[in-house]
């Protein structure tokens, strides 16, 4: 069984889903399959078939997160420091073409969201950025061709 690192705050927003899907949609959906199996035969019952696909999607949901939060690795990313990156590091990377500001936090894979400025530990821009000091080129395969980024900052936020 592999441990895999988070961050605290994503190991704290997986429990609160978890809790969520265990104490207030868990019993809603069971709620709508009682309500459903009033109204008679099972086999032609639109809404029965619904709420069953919904319960079943829930527990699926609840087995992955009790599977992630107990295999997680949590790492208090205030205790690092250093300019070397590593997981958890806030990355300010400059686009050596574009002279384009990025920001980028490296977290677990369950707490990437790109938009918010958190990428995924596994992600080719993190595996690139891993081990580089402040003051080091490094060149990423994006989607839209080969990179060349400019570290200029690491922090530990």
């Amino acid at each position: 069984m592999d441990k895999f690192p988070m961050t605290a705050g994503g190991y704290v927003a997986l429990e609160k889903e978890l809790k969520h899907r265990q104490q207030v949609e868990r019993p809603r959906i069971i709620t709508a399959i009682s309500e459903a199996r009033a109204h008679g035969d099972l086999s032609e019952n639109a809404e029965y078939h619904a709420a069953k696909e919904q319960q079943s999607l829930n527990e699926g949901r609840i087995a992955d997160l009790e599977d992630k939060l107990s295999r997680a690795e949590v790492i208090d990313v205030s205790k690092l420091s250093g300019d070397v990156v590593k997981f958890g590091a806030t990355v300010t990377l400059v686009d050596e073409d574009t002279e384009e500001e990025k920001v980028w936090q490296i977290v677990g894979d369950s707490e990437a969201d790109a938009k918010a400025g958190r990428i995924s530990i596994s992600s080719p821009m993190a595996r690139a950025l891993i081990g580089k000091k402040k003051g080091s080129s490094v060149e990423v395969v994006t989607p839209k061709g080969a990179r060349s980024f400019e570290i200029v900052g690491v922090r530990w936020a």
